[in-house]
């Protein structure tokens, strides 16, 4: 039976006397973890990041009209030229309106499926910004301001002012700070919208908006669903687009064949509006674990060199302990004892340093306008990182330690104190 207690003194013992080298070990673990943590936390803060750049304001289905070119032309329709090629030249498109068609029942329904997080209502209007002898062209956008600020974090790009000063508004507008820089307007001032029909309306800026993106920044502007349908002069049920946020955002594009197909209607899913973005974020989280893997495994060649150096230094310890009547498996558990020692202290260590390493990355001063509401550098303090940090260490100091260790439980001591 083994004596635990006897060969986890040895082991001290053996860590102790040899502090140099045992030093030497645990730092080879602890940088090498310090630094896993650190540069995997800091890299993948930095991808979800730019992730919910996008994300944030994008839906996960989005309902509108489209105009397009009449698939059916009169003369497909003309029983005489049934099944013949026809070539129709300069094809215009369609009259279609561009108001959603029972808007409102559309979005009764999806509030319904459990599978739907949210829908809200916009209507989307091209309009003139005027102030003095400035005139701009720009989108003004009708939203349920609670709800865009529930689904899609509206205010974290609210740079001044607030959601619920918009809602509380008949006549306020959230005005795109790319427009508010142009037109010198600020907080509390007045900017005149004009119609395409050449209505002017007077708005009141509750708030500044700003999305990160310069050509959203300097066109669009948000104000009350209400507002808008009053100032284009139309009905309550006029809306131009339904924003779906779901559960799952996986689920988003066989629920957007169906919506398309069930009510007659163009249903883009997230995927299909971002595809360039997601091969860009897929590359970018393929990256980041590939160093983060080809880290850990040079850390791991590392503890192994030092760890196989240390029990070679050992050798006439294990000549002695043979000899004194401990056998080829207490030697190795033993020095299997030492180097999971190493890789426990080392490996705490390492994951304290990165910790530490990250807090200090998360509070260095981070200011874009790109992001205006980032001020530090974005951290992720995933556990699931540290689970993987100490995990690592423990595994690599077993492996660096077996190795060796089981070579030397075979040696034969008579030859080890004869020196040959």
């Amino acid at each position: 039976m083994t004596n635990w207690k006897v060969i986890l003194n040895i082991a001290k013992t053996h860590l102790l006397t040899k502090m140099k080298s045992t030093v030497t070990a645990a730092l080879g673990v602890t940088f090498g973890i310090g630094a896993y943590i650190t540069l995997v936390s800091f890299m993948t803060g930095l991808n979800e990041m730019l992730d919910s750049l996008i994300l944030n304001q994008t839906p996960h289905i989005h309902l509108y009209n489209e105009i397009e070119p009449t698939k059916e032309q009169p003369v497909a329709l003309y029983e005489q030229f049934k099944g013949a090629f026809n070539v129709v030249e300069s094809v215009k498109p369609k009259q279609s309106q561009r108001k959603i068609h029972n808007a409102l029942p559309i979005l009764n329904y999806l509030k319904k499926d459990d599978k739907v997080m949210g829908a809200t209502p916009q209507l989307q209007a091209n309009i003139f910004y005027l102030s003095g002898s400035i005139e701009l062209g720009g989108n003004l956008v009708g939203v349920d301001i609670m709800e865009e600020a529930r689904l899609y974090n509206i205010r974290d790009y609210i740079v001044e002012g607030t959601a619920e000063a918009l809602k509380n508004s008949e006549n306020g507008i959230l005005l795109g700070a790319g427009l508010a820089k142009k037109m010198s307007l600020s907080m509390g001032d007045r900017v005149q919208i004009s119609t395409v029909k050449g209505d002017i309306f007077p708005l009141k800026i509750v708030g500044i908006y700003q999305s990160g993106i310069a050509e959203i920044d300097n066109i669009r502007s948000f104000a009350n669903l209400k507002s808008v349908q009053r100032i284009l002069g139309e009905a309550q049920n006029y809306v131009t687009d339904i924003n779906v946020k779901l559960q799952d955002m996986g689920e988003a594009p066989a629920m957007a064949n169906v919506l398309s197909k069930q009510f007659k209607i163009k249903a883009t899913d997230i995927n299909e509006a971002n595809a360039q973005f997601e091969t860009g974020s897929n590359i970018r989280n393929l990256i980041t674990y590939a160093v983060s893997i080809t880290l850990l495994i040079v850390a791991g060649f590392g503890i192994y060199n030092i760890l196989n150096m240390l029990i070679y230094e050992k050798m006439k310890d294990i000549a002695i302990l043979k000899a004194t009547g401990f056998s080829g498996g207490d030697v190795q558990l033993i020095f299997m004892s030492q180097a999971m020692i190493i890789g426990a202290i080392g490996g705490i260590l390492g994951l304290i340093i990165g910790y530490g390493l990250s807090v200090l990355i998360d509070n260095v001063a981070f200011e874009t306008e790109a992001l205006p509401t980032i001020t530090t550098y974005p951290i992720n303090y995933n556990i699931g990182y540290y689970v993987i940090g100490i995990s690592f260490a423990l595994l690599s100091t077993f492996i660096a330690g077996w190795l060796p260790s089981n070579k030397a439980k075979r040696i034969d001591p008579v030859r080890i104190i004869r020196g040959t």
